[in-house]
């Protein structure tokens, strides 16, 4: 089967950062489907693999966590697909990726597919769905419901593949005042066109843009990006008892400043439940197929944003590099081989 790997950690521009392969067809055993993979979505995850894990000497490494296909074949324990469903997923992190033409992943993070998305539209969603519905529903365990909560939620990096869920999620489930933060014109349209009540920008004060809105004070903070140069604001400007969840890999930070706030940090994976076989791992596929019916119900939109193409080394590279750069908006998706 065509597949795209590595077996290097190099910089995107070096031409075998990414490479045209040809691997063996895998065959699904236990919970395990067999997918014909139709479209793939990259993520930041995907170049900081890249960076920081090889494989074995001669062997290759595929990247890629976030997919939508069609079930091709299934392992003698499944009982939630069959071959011909249309499904969407993120995988696990210590497997395979999905940057291959046939794919095992554990039905029990899989969901069906939305039907009234294409596989390109539908594979931009999975990874950042399940991070943003558990940072928001698990973690910061803000409660659904429309009626107003009087509570405040930062998204810091809103415009992004998890910022752009979470803002859909929380201005349309929750009672939440929503404030997005981004630095950039079109940034700051996609994230009002997604829901947010007030966006701000991220490379100025925090404090001051929240002033200038009228606010105060929030009650939760998701930070999904540079958690590092925001974490002293966000204590500084989160009300007492207030709630953190951070996604990304800040370096040291001085947890004891939240100590006389009593305000409470939480960290989001959403690998954790496929990574060490939870008792509620199928959660993950209710998550993905209650989703599914709220796109189709119009509820929810898919955050698909640029179509790189055909997948190959050359198209995923160029996905890699804008990544890589900071200056992405929404999801990048790249289809078919």
């Amino acid at each position: 089967m065509k597949a795209v790997g590595y077996q290097k950690s190099l910089d995107i521009n070096d031409q075998d950062a990414l490479q045209d392969i040809e691997l063996p067809a895998p065959e699904p055993r236990g919970c395990d489907l067999l997918v014909r993979v139709r479209a793939i979505a990259v993520n930041p995850v995907d170049t900081k693999i890249r960076k920081r894990a090889e494989p074995e000497s001669g062997g290759y490494k595929v990247l890629g966590w976030d997919a939508s296909g069609v079930v091709e074949a299934v392992g003698e324990e499944c009982q939630l697909f069959r071959p011909g469903d249309e499904i969407w997923y993120a995988g696990a992190i210590d497997r395979p990726g999905c940057n291959a033409e046939l794919h095992l992943v554990d039905e029990r993070i899989v969901g069906k597919k939305p039907a009234s998305l294409d596989f390109a539209r539908a594979a931009a969603m999975p990874l950042t769905t399940i991070t943003a519905w558990e940072l928001l529903f698990e973690r910061l365990q803000v409660n659904p419901g429309k009626r107003h909560s009087g509570e405040t939620l930062l998204i810091i990096g809103a415009a992004g593949g998890v910022g752009s869920m979470l803002t859909q999620l929380a201005s349309r489930l929750t009672g939440l005042t929503v404030v997005g933060t981004s630095s950039r014109s079109e940034t700051r349209e996609w994230v009002t066109e997604l829901g947010a009540d007030y966006v701000i920008d991220h490379k100025q004060s925090l404090i001051d843009g929240l002033k200038r809105a009228g606010i105060d004070q929030v009650t939760h903070v998701a930070c999904i990006t540079r958690s590092d140069l925001h974490f002293y604001n966000v204590i500084e400007l989160i009300a007492p008892f207030g709630k953190i969840a951070i996604i990304d890999d800040p370096g040291q930070l001085d947890f004891t400043k939240m100590k006389t706030k009593s305000i409470s940090l939480h960290w989001e994976l959403m690998y954790t439940r496929s990574l060490y076989q939870t008792p509620d791992m199928i959660e993950q596929h209710h998550l993905l197929d209650e989703v599914s019916e709220l796109v189709d119900a119009g509820l929810i939109k898919t955050t698909f944003h640029q179509h790189y193409g055909t997948i190959n080394a050359e198209n995923l590279k160029r996905a890699h590099a804008m990544i890589e750069s900071g200056q992405s908006i929404g999801k990048i998706v790249l289809e078919g081989f």
